[in-house]
């Protein structure tokens, strides 16, 4: 069916709300790549023939949805219109939370989230504290409809903000209410997108091009995929708008190879959107004409960096060029190009649809709306997360994260992935947005957050993500290709106890350099996380260098194991663990380790259920 104006939409749209029941019984299934990961697809099977079993699959429908952002938890499964919230439900729990919830009107408790703090079991997604915090806004379809439905999507408003913007809004309003939002680039720069798209708009080209950055390279960060997995029509009706505004037919969303049900289910939704009437000739009726084109990329991090990524799409090799002229100017082919990423494309059809001033009531001073985090590590709620910005980092780790691992001490926390930053407690009450987090020696980037807790030694987690960035950068350039090399040369120096006077001041020299002098800003901002470390953590470095001592008990060569006779129970579990057979005692009695043939892999202290295994 094709939909040729913004009144079919509208009546379309009716007819799908009034033909839904509200009261109707559902059961909806994470379908998130992390659910998806822990066997959500055979949990929804599992409720399809457990509802045949019982004689009640004519009156409930079984949904999988996107992600729901609790991924820590999952699989998660809802029951409406009870409202009712299941944490890590397995195959064999389904006979039970079927009984428990649909034949008997209750509840099923062992598979209700437990505060940890309260001990009390909390039974609707709204009340637990992982989404009490939370302002989902781009998030707002995740875990509520069917992606690959896009019946679903124009049924809560979806295509709403695109039929408004090409029947009551010529391109420049379009482009003013962008700017008014000041909606910033959640890709990494923060630059103005309204400003963006006016600087292709001005620029002189036969075409113009716009494009999704999709290439979510950064360890632990997957909010675009969950946002392209969950609701790809957001980006598309996002990416219409834009192309509307800045007068393009053709439009491209790079996708990393790594991302398949995000391929998928894109794939799925342009397909559906242009039957529709949404891409193709005469959009909705209109003069108006778009399609997009997915490109898949590689999945090299480089392609991240806009001209990498528009150097890929033309099938050259993916390396940044030297940005005398802007993309904006000359992009693709030399013609003028906007590029924004997943989560700046979703944002648009809210702007457009509900209006700028409404943007602009959340945020701070200089960033508005809200950002959406993959808050991973050493925290007890991991998961996908979004707050308004001017949240704190203590409220979204603390608040919403539910604090650190095991409630050990916070130590840090690095945001803007392997090119961000490390920012210690002191700085925990900041607020975060695009330039306080820069203010850090940090940065936004796409909203990879990863917390530290004290047993992590600063000096060996820089090393780490110099150690990615060696292999990831295109080499392109001498100062981050060879400034990189050095820096891990250093640090490798550093954390084996072969560091010497002057290798912090030689880090810091090679990281000036990098910054000023490399050709991207994927090159520029390498260096951060040795200088961040170097800036809040400085004491780390000389306690290896000078004592040759890891503070943190991690660096192999700069630590030994032993046993406290008081403490040990005699349990034997460090003995069975050990790979190479260094402990020994009798059972129930204190053992030993001979550290003559200890390898320091830490699989003893891991194991002992007493703390009887020191680090010194």
């Amino acid at each position: 069916m094709r939909i040729e104006s913004a009144a079919k939409l509208e009546s379309y749209r009716t007819s799908l709300v009034e033909s839904q029941d509200p009261d109707r019984q559902k059961i909806l299934v994470c379908g998130g790549t992390g659910c998806l990961s822990n066997g959500s697809m055979e949990v929804a099977h599992v409720f399809e023939e457990e509802l045949k079993a019982q004689n009640l699959k004519a009156n409930v429908d079984v949904k999988m949805t996107g992600c729901h952002g609790f991924c820590e938890r999952g699989p998660l499964v809802v029951f409406l219109p009870q409202g009712v919230f299941y944490e890590r439900v397995g195959p064999k729990q389904v006979p039970d939370i079927v009984k428990s919830t649909l034949v008997e009107g209750g509840v099923f408790k062992k598979n209700l989230y437990k505060d940890p703090n309260t001990k009390k079991e909390i039974l609707s997604e709204e009340n637990i504290p992982f989404y009490k915090g939370q302002l989902r806004w781009v998030l707002r379809n995740n875990g509520k409809i069917d992606p690959t439905n896009i019946d679903e999507y124009i049924a809560v408003g979806g295509y709403g903000a695109l039929a408004r913007a090409l029947s009551d809004m010529t391109p420049s309003e379009v482009v003013e209410e962008v700017e008014k939002a000041d909606l910033r680039g959640r890709g990494g720069g923060g630059f103005p997108a309204g400003r963006k798209w006016r600087t292709v708009i001005d620029a002189e080209g036969e075409r113009k091009f716009i494009i999704c950055n999709g290439d979510e390279g950064d360890p632990g960060a997957f909010m675009d995929r969950s946002i392209m997995e969950g609701d790809p029509h957001s980006v598309i009706e996002g990416m219409i708008i834009g192309a509307y505004a800045i007068g393009t037919d053709t439009g491209y969303i790079y996708v990393r190879m790594e991302y398949p049900l995000a391929l998928k289910n894109l794939k799925k939704a342009l397909d559906d959107a242009r039957e529709m009437g949404f891409l193709g000739k005469n959009v909705l009726g209109t003069d108006f004409s778009f399609d997009i084109e997915i490109v898949r990329g590689g999945g090299a991090f480089v392609c991240g960096e806009s001209s990498a990524l528009m150097a890929s799409i033309m099938g050259k090799v993916g390396e940044p060029r030297a940005k005398y002229v802007r993309s904006a100017e000359k992009g693709l082919w030399d013609l003028p190009t906007n590029l924004n990423n997943v989560e700046t494309w979703a944002n648009v059809p809210l702007i457009i649809g509900r209006g700028a001033d409404w943007f602009t009531s959340v945020g701070t001073d200089t960033s508005k709306g809200t950002k959406v985090f993959s808050l991973v590590g050493s925290v007890k709620n991991v998961g996908l997360v979004e707050v308004p910005m001017g949240y704190t980092l203590r409220q979204i780790i603390y608040d919403i994260g539910g604090g650190i691992l095991n409630d050990r001490a916070f130590k840090a926390v690095q945001t803007g992935g392997p090119s961000g930053g490390c920012i210690p407690e002191k700085y925990l009450d900041t607020k975060v947005d695009f330039d306080e987090l820069t203010k850090l020696g940090s940065m936004m980037g796409s909203g990879g957050m990863i917390v530290m807790d004290d047993q992590t030694c600063m000096v060996d987690i820089a090393k780490y993500f110099i150690n990615f960035l060696v292999d990831e950068s295109c080499g392109k350039c001498v100062p981050c290709r060879e400034g990189l090399r050095q820096m891990l040369i250093i640090l490798e120096r550093i954390t084996s106890g072969e560091g010497k006077d002057g290798d912090i001041e030689l880090l810091e020299d090679l990281g000036g350099a990098m910054t000023w002098g490399s050709l991207c800003a994927l090159g520029g901002s390498a260096a951060n996380p040795v200088i961040s470390t170097i800036k809040y953590f400085r004491d780390e470095y000389e306690a290896h260098i000078k004592e040759k001592r890891c503070p943190a008990g991690v660096c192999p060569d700069l630590i030994e194991f032993s046993i406290d006779k008081d403490a040990c129970i005699g349990c034997t579990r460090c003995a069975k663990v050990c790979p190479v057979s260094a402990i020994a005692g009798e059972n129930k009695k204190p053992h030993t380790i001979d550290k003559s043939i200890c390898i320091r892999c830490r699989a003893c202290y891991e194991v002992c259920p007493t703390d009887a295994v020191r680090i010194t």
